[in-house]
């Protein structure tokens, strides 16, 4: 089996962060959220993986993946050019997926569980397709799944007024070969897409049979700064204890701290975690850095209140003020100005930004 993970898409709904890298490449907890999904293929014992390129930020992509080696896989790029549905990105892979069957991996999706149970259910059976799916409280704002007694899938409804079931899709799914057959011949939709929903809906309508997981434990579609937020306080509430820098004797710190080679708390520092602290970054003294925060590397943090927010790395942040609830983009500059802005002020500030708080 082999893996396909979609790493196309514009990613507007986190802009600014995204008008200079990718989506895929924000880090949850200091790891790019493209990682999980390779990690997650790799724990499947899927080592054959193509990845899925648009037109932005596919030279970032490659630059951190390269050739695979470093993560114990094998890494095709495949480029799908201009985003037209995710039905048409899954159809860019069929050359190098050939005769295997593969697992769909949306590249901003992260489990808690993993993918090993979606996979081994699908190769129990003589099935065209398995899909991941998780109960919600509002399936109808999601495309659903109704299935029978034996977990097989009846049908599938995108976004219904009246839905049939709470399980909703999650992104993540598993194929046959036989689905490129199906992708050829559909119609875009609505929005000019070719949709995924479709291609499973017509697997239904030849007759085939399609298998369903109920993911348990959380997952997240990081496609919004609050979800990117929401996403890094999941992953952080699991995390233990690393200590690969320094903590000077006077500095303060309670709870688990992930603090990564070169990382230092200085004294008078107050840290409180779940927190994480990225390669070569500075906590200087009289700094609060609280609960649920990842400071990506190299970043030097000074006189300032942080909490709840993810830094993305290689940023100045010397503001006297309180940021919380913020997503801060790489190289990133902030300031004092005291008199300007009020405190607990929620920010998600772009790329190589210089603003006083």
């Amino acid at each position: 089996m082999k893996g396909v993970i979609l790493s196309g898409g514009t990613g507007s709904r986190l802009r600014p962060i995204t008008h200079t890298g990718p989506k895929q490449l924000i880090p949850v907890a200091n790891k790019p959220v493209l990682d999980y999904a390779i990690e997650d293929l790799k724990e499947a014992g899927i080592t054959e993986i193509g990845i899925i390129l648009g037109n932005k930020g596919r030279d970032a992509i490659q630059r951190h993946v390269g050739d695979g080696s470093a993560y114990g896989i094998d890494v095709t790029y495949i480029v799908q050019g201009n985003p037209l549905g995710l039905a048409h990105a899954v159809g860019s892979a069929e050359e190098f997926v050939g005769d295997d069957s593969f697992v769909v991996y949306l590249g901003d999706n992260i489990l808690k569980s993993g993918i090993t149970d979606l996979v081994e259910s699908f190769e129990t059976g003589e099935y065209a397709a398995g899909i991941a799916l998780q109960r919600v409280d509002s399936p109808e704002q999601f495309g659903v799944a109704d299935v029978d007694d034996n977990d097989n899938v009846v049908r599938l409804v995108e976004k219904p007024d009246e839905p049939p079931s709470n399980l909703a899709l999650i992104g993540i799914y598993v194929f046959s070969p036989e689905v490129f057959d199906v992708i050829a011949n559909l119609e875009p939709s609505w929005r000019g897409e070719l949709e995924i929903t479709d291609a499973l809906q017509g697997l239904l309508d030849d007759g085939r049979a399609i298998d369903s997981h109920v993911v348990e434990g959380w997952w997240k579609d990081t496609g919004k700064p609050e979800d990117v937020l929401e996403a890094n306080r999941l992953v952080l509430a699991n995390m233990e204890t690393r200590n690969a820098g320094t903590i000077e004797a006077d500095a303060d710190t309670t709870g688990p701290i992930d603090l990564h080679k070169g990382a230092v708390i200085k004294d008078g520092a107050v840290v409180r975690g779940p927190v994480s602290i990225g390669r070569n970054v500075s906590i200087e003294s009289d700094t609060y850095v609280g609960p649920y925060t990842s400071v990506g590397e190299d970043s030097m943090i000074a006189n300032g209140h942080i909490e709840n927010t993810v830094i993305i790395g290689e940023s100045e942040v010397t503001s006297s003020g309180k940021i919380i609830d913020s997503v801060i983009g790489r190289g990133a500059n902030i300031g004092s100005a005291d008199e300007l802005i009020p405190e607990g002020r929620r920010l998600v500030v772009g790329e190589n930004s210089n603003l006083k708080l």
